[in-house]
């Protein structure tokens, strides 16, 4: 009888693993889009890029391929979303927190942003949670937010001692678009928007600031940076920390659940790192490397369930 019943199983847990195994490989393919798009912001600075320059690889090109699906959704209501939710929504997760968020990196080092952002965003999220959203706060996840907070004065110690008060400066900018994802993440769950009609809606929403950036010589000055380097953030930006970032990960907390799916952005810091580090050729300090190392402790009690 038990022999007949594993039999019986065998074929369930191999239909059980792919899907699983769809869902691991998808989340990690987001998780080092979302890295890339960090570095490619970091490089785009170096080479000549304004903050907004940015912003518009970042937003236009999907904005532009995601507007006929708005139009078809029902621009009216944007797609059910509503216009004053979906300005909120821009605001907090769009090109407004963007634009704070590549202004940081003018300041400090590829590894502050990357470590300092998530983590503010997941020490928001879980007090929007309680506070807000009135959810449970298990015991681990307070455990695992008050070792990212050590985690992150390691870092801010560095700002502090190596950088100076453009260090200070740029970790507070990180703290505050890391906070402005936690709320954008809070109204979505509040308003029951799923994130991909918000990413839409969001993008197509960005284009209304194209007309001030054309008129304000932008293009010409991108122009002039050369093809090559406006292919690269188009890619970098407009289509892998973007859409294709956005999607995988849909795909892996389908195929994983929330809870399972969770730990990708928390992957995040670390691919960062090790991306600015080979690509970029800027190695973590002593400091960053304990700093990363506490948060991701902290990432991993944050996202248990007990």
């Amino acid at each position: 009888m038990d022999q007949r019943t594993s039999g019986a199983d065998a074929p369930t847990q191999k239909n059980d693993a792919a899907p699983a195994l769809v869902g691991v490989l998808c989340g990690l393919a987001a998780a080092v889009f979302w890295a890339l798009g960090f570095a490619g912001t970091r490089h785009g600075l170096k080479v000549g890029f304004t903050p907004v320059d940015l912003l518009v690889h970042r937003y236009v090109w999907s904005g532009i391929a995601f507007l006929p699906l708005v139009i078809r959704g029902g621009i009216s209501d944007l797609c059910g979303i509503g216009w004053g939710r979906g300005l909120a929504l821009m605001v907090l997760g769009g090109p407004v927190m963007s634009l704070i968020s590549y202004t940081g990196f003018l300041f400090v080092p590829l590894g502050h942003g990357s470590v300092i952002q998530p983590s503010c965003a997941t020490l928001g999220g879980l007090l929007l949670a309680a506070l807000f959203l009135k959810e449970h706060v298990s015991a681990s996840r307070i455990a695992g937010a008050v070792v990212i907070v050590g985690g992150l004065g390691v870092i801010g110690a560095e700002s502090i001692g190596h950088i100076g008060a453009d260090g200070v400066l740029g970790d507070l900018t990180f703290v505050l678009t890391g906070l402005m994802f936690a709320g954008f993440g809070a109204l979505l769950r509040h308003w029951r928007v799923s994130a991909v009609s918000a990413a839409l809606v969001i993008n197509v929403l960005s284009l209304l600031l194209l007309p001030i950036y054309l008129m304000t010589g932008g293009l010409a000055r991108i122009a002039a940076i050369g093809i090559g380097e406006n292919a690269i953030q188009a890619l970098a930006q407009g289509v892998l920390a973007g859409p294709a970032a956005l999607y995988l990960f849909a795909v892996s907390v389908q195929r994983l659940g929330v809870a399972r799916a969770a730990v990708v952005p928390a992957c995040v810091p670390a691919l960062t790192v090790i991306t600015g580090w080979l690509l970029l050729g800027e190695p973590p300090t002593l400091l960053q490397t304990a700093g990363l190392v506490t948060v991701l402790c902290g990432f991993y009690l944050a996202q248990r369930q007990r």
